[in-house]
């Protein structure tokens, strides 16, 4: 069982996103913002992390550049950013943040679910 750390503030979606990691068998570590996101990732060490890039106070991008720059024990964590369909243009400054991956909202479950078990066994970790 691998354990996900999933920062959005939507709480329909982060829902939904723990529904679909949990029912899958991941371990879902849910946070609101994204200071709680970095927080959460040093302390747990997550086996993943989805990020909206949006999160309020430290956004999904700084999280993700905290994780890559200054951890040690995250910088080769799988990073999944999540963006709102009007953003498009943050999925390039995701990549250019560290992430893996990008997925524009709203997505489909089966797609999310693909990316993430692509990512984890990229990593080693399914």
């Amino acid at each position: 069982m691998s354990t996900v750390l999933v920062a959005e503030d939507d709480l329909a979606i982060r829902d939904l996103l723990t529904f679909l990691l949990d029912t899958s068998g991941h371990h879902v570590l849910a946070c609101a913002d994204g200071g709680s996101a970095l927080d959460t990732a040093r302390r747990e060490h997550p086996d993943l992390a989805i990020l909206d890039v949006s999160t309020p106070g430290i956004t999904g991008i700084e999280v993700c550049r905290a994780l890559r720059e200054r951890a040690a024990d995250t910088e080769l964590m799988p990073v999944l950013m999540l963006t709102a369909h009007g953003q498009r243009l943050d999925a390039g400054t995701g990549f250019d943040a560290g992430a893996d991956d990008c997925l524009v909202k709203p997505f489909e479950p089966s797609e999310l679910m693909s990316r993430i078990e692509t990512l984890l066994e990229r990593s080693g970790v399914a």
